[in-house]
């Protein structure tokens, strides 16, 4: 009876033992458990951290930084843009005007100072009748040739195949020879008769022969130019022929 009591001590000890040595494993276990779950999430955490630190937010910096400074050099690009183009605009309006005003005067003028005697080589002359004053025509002298002409005194007539030349006004003399440059004109009037009844009857005349004076009131030169007169022009020894004038109207004044 005492050995079994004995014997069932034993067992109870040793079955209190295993149960206290499955105890401890079990604590070991979780213990080890919570701190390796721990372990494993730090490092994530950090990880998480460091890349919400750096990478994530200097690009995002990075990039407004980018942005502002090239708005900032867009706007400044742009305001130099729009300046420069005023002034480029002004100084070409100026430049334009200035090289319009050149290019209307090259245009009008000679590019050479060389100055000649105006005369049928170089010149275009024609013939027209006025209204008024009545028994009138006007000579146009226009300079054609490359330089300045010099239209002296006033121009030589011959109607048909008159001997003599017709008479020139003397009191229409201008204070200056008058000089043409390119395309300019030069005017004289042609007073066809006198007062009626006041010398011998008009004659008519179908062409104009006008010759040109140089330097020298005397005699003529240069080629002459050969005009058709207007239908129905009479002439007589009574009329006169202006000097060339440098305005339509101070040639038709007389």
């Amino acid at each position: 009876m005492r050995s079994n009591r004995i014997r069932t001590t034993a067992l109870a000890a040793t079955a209190l033992l295993a149960a206290l040595s499955l105890t401890a494993c079990s604590g070991d276990n979780g213990s080890t458990s919570d701190n390796d779950k721990a372990a494993a999430s730090a490092p994530a955490a950090n990880s998480s951290a460091k890349q919400s630190q750096s990478p994530a937010a200097a690009p995002e910096k990075d990039g407004t930084d980018a942005d502002t400074d090239a708005d900032d050099t867009s706007a400044d690009t742009d305001g130099k843009t729009d300046g420069t183009s005023e002034n480029t605009a002004q100084v070409g309006t100026n430049g334009k005007k200035g090289g319009t005003a050149s290019a209307d005067k090259a245009g009008s003028t000679n590019s050479s100072t060389k100055t000649v005697t105006c005369t049928g080589d170089n010149t275009k002359v024609t013939v027209t009748k006025v209204s008024r004053p009545i028994n009138h025509l006007l000579l146009t002298l226009t300079n054609a040739g490359p330089h300045l002409c010099n239209a002296y005194y006033a121009p030589k007539l011959r109607f048909d195949d008159a001997q003599a030349v017709f008479p020139i006004l003397e009191d229409s003399r201008p204070q200056a020879v008058v000089t043409l440059d390119r395309g300019q004109s030069a005017y004289a009037s042609i007073g066809l008769t006198g007062e009626p009844g006041n010398g011998p009857a008009p004659r008519k005349a179908t062409h104009l022969q006008v010759n040109f004076s140089g330097k020298s009131p005397e005699g003529s030169t240069g080629t002459s130019a050969e005009l058709t007169l207007p239908a129905g022009t009479y002439w007589d020894d009574n009329g006169f022929v202006t000097y060339w004038q440098t305005e339509m109207a101070d040639a038709l004044q007389y």
